[in-house]
């Protein structure tokens, strides 16, 4: 079967095929190339209809330059491969995107301080061979740190019918997703024991529907305080800065208890879950006179990252912190698990599930990669002087 495309013509127009084509079984015009095609059977065209303004015979005489022969072409031959290219383009286009996965990525943290923790996720991806609007699509669900939204956005990715659910930011993340669904795979990235909270049988052999990267915090108070210690020997009474809204805080808070009492030091624990209870946290540990400060293991912290790093230099009170993005945003030192780390394992994970991995067959990863990360321009502006043993055992220091 053959048959005749006119090109460039408006959608409205009707075409008169050409005189030599008129044992082609159907006549067909285009707009712009090849955005629409309308085709019909040779008989059905009124004979004699033309495009307003042209005779029959001088639409025929400019028709003539169209060749068709078991091809579409456009009317200038120069722009064949091109309309041929767009048209491949398209239909590809097309089939892709109704072939793309979808990736839930649920999280209790804000999104805008936890941008470098997305694009380590995003790294995790491509290691696997997806690009997001490549060949991958993700459908983001945030708390922006209201924990307790987080079932009803699980229940929304649940809804959308992904591929996986990757829930980060903490345990509340992985607990809801975890109820919203026993049948969509979830890759998780939490703090505490998962087998303690049921999210897997065994580190080894996860068993259902989840999987994903354990990393240390809340047991990591000691070794923070150590370093502290170590950083600053004159100080007697540390505050403990807390979210009592977070699982972590009771374990943490017994890790730095036990280990200050180890080394003779008094602890002061002060509490806050939104950015004016920290103001108000830090006003009662100037009160109190405290001589240094642990920052304890909270999403929502790490989201005020700044905010702490801040209010600790200007209170001149030495402060040590769980993850190395509070000494990027001007805290004094940081010691704790590679967070960017764990998302990026999230990512490969979730790459692996979508290529046709079960969660059942792979195992919890646990994080072994630990950063001491020292700024020294914080430690000036408080005057402190960084010990040189101290410097030797940082993987790294802020000039």
């Amino acid at each position: 079967m053959r048959i005749i495309v006119s090109a460039g013509l408006k959608k409205q127009d009707v075409v008169w095929s050409d005189p030599a084509s008129r044992n082609s079984d159907y006549i067909c015009f285009r707009a712009r190339c090849i955005s629409y095609v309308s085709c019909r059977p040779y008989g059905s065209w009124p004979l004699g209809k033309i495009t307003s303004g042209v005779t029959a015979q001088g639409f025929a005489n400019k028709t003539r330059k169209i060749v068709s022969y078991r091809k579409w072409i456009c009317r200038k031959q120069s722009n064949q491969r091109h309309c041929r290219a767009r048209l491949r383009y398209r239909l590809a286009a097309r089939a892709q995107q109704a072939a793309m996965p979808v990736i839930g990525f649920l999280s209790g943290a804000l999104s805008g301080p936890y941008a470098p923790f997305a694009a380590a996720y995003h790294r995790g991806l491509k290691e696997t061979g997806y690009v997001e609007g490549v060949n991958t699509a993700i459908e983001y669900r945030w708390a922006e740190g209201e924990v307790d939204r987080l079932p009803a956005l699980a229940a929304e990715l649940v809804r959308r019918q992904v591929a996986v659910i990757a829930a980060t930011g903490g345990i509340s993340s992985a607990l809801a997703a975890k109820a919203a669904t026993t049948t969509i795979p979830i890759v998780f990235g939490v703090s505490d024991d998962p087998v303690k909270h049921s999210l897997v049988a065994s580190l080894a052999r996860p068993g259902g529907n989840l999987t994903g990267v354990n990393f240390l915090v809340a047991e990591l108070g000691s070794k923070q305080l150590g370093l502290l210690h170590e950083l600053v020997p004159a100080a007697v009474r540390v505050g403990l800065l807390v979210n009592p809204r977070v699982p972590q805080t009771e374990l943490a808070t017994r890790d730095v208890a036990v280990a200050a009492s180890a080394i003779g030091l008094q602890v002061d624990v002060v509490e806050a879950s939104d950015s004016r209870e920290i103001e108000a946290a830090f006003r009662t540990l100037v009160r109190n006179r405290t001589d240094a400060l642990v920052v304890g293991p909270d999403l929502f912290f790490a989201s005020r990252r700044l905010q702490l790093a801040t209010l600790a230099t200007r209170h001149a009170i030495p402060a040590v912190y769980n993850i190395r993005e509070y000494a990027e945003a001007g805290g004094l030192m940081s010691y704790g698990t590679s967070q960017t780390e764990t998302y990026r394992q999230v990512g490969i994970y979730t790459g692996k599930i979508l290529k046709g991995a079960k969660p059942a067959d792979l195992p919890v990863v646990q994080s072994s990669k630990f950063e001491l990360v020292i700024n020294l321009p914080t430690a000036r502006a408080l005057g402190v002087e960084v010990p040189p043993t101290l410097l030797a055992r940082a993987d790294e220091v802020i000039e």
